[in-house]
């Protein structure tokens, strides 16, 4: 087995070290993030770092990097105070890589990988059309991470649209149907296949399974 302690860290090439400190922590979600300025200006970029914060109210967080060069999706939903959350799924993901490259301002990813806008509901910020899970946020707070310069940005979730055939009864939402994709490291997608759903864990109690034919 390979072993790396805090030491050797610094000794490795920097490349292989963000790759390898990025993907060995496990499958991350894979999402884009839709915004638009006050001209109408439309903006599109992939995160790996989206996370469930709570459900009441319904909110969620992703890690914006340092502010150290221009970030749209940020002046975007700072300038404006919504944002979209649109799910990556194994026919897009590939548009969606795209979206991270760096294009001048005023140049919209949407027009450049062939994804299309999609508004909903008077909501202003786009939707990803092709996504079949789209959340529409509004911006809530950001906490500055001291220790690199990063923020985690909070927003609230005030529409989610996804297909009824998702969802089970419970509420739980059964990803793999969607084609949903999760991220390893800065360049992998990996298709997940649900495995099972256990019953809720007790002391001294066996868990069984929820879920039929999976």
């Amino acid at each position: 087995m390979k072993h790396f302690d805090s030491d050797s860290f610094s000794d490795l090439p920097s490349r292989f070290r963000a790759n390898l400190i990025n993907s060995c922590s496990g499958y991350r979600s894979s999402n884009l993030l839709a915004t638009s300025n006050k001209k109408g200006e439309s903006n599109l970029a992939i995160f790996n770092s989206v996370v469930h914060i709570g459900s009441n109210p319904p909110m969620l967080g992703f890690i914006m990097r340092p502010l150290t060069v221009r970030r749209d999706t940020y002046s975007n939903f700072k300038s404006t105070g919504y944002f979209t959350v649109n799910q990556v799924s194994k026919d897009n993901f590939k548009k969606a890589h795209q979206t991270a490259a760096k294009y001048d301002e005023g140049i919209s990813e949407f027009t450049i990988t062939g994804l299309s806008e999609q508004y909903l509901d008077g909501f202003k910020a786009p939707y990803v059309k092709e996504s079949a899970i789209k959340i529409g946020c509004t911006y809530v707070n950001e906490y500055e991470i001291k220790e690199n310069g990063c923020l985690l940005i909070i927003g609230k979730i005030q529409h989610l649209y996804l297909p009824e055939e998702l969802i089970h009864k419970d509420g739980w939402v059964q990803l793999d149907k969607a084609a949903t994709v999760a991220s390893i490291g800065l360049d992998g997608y990996a298709l997940p296949k649900v495995l099972d759903r256990l019953s809720y864990a007790k002391p001294d109690q066996e868990t069984n399974s929820l879920l039929d034919g999976v």
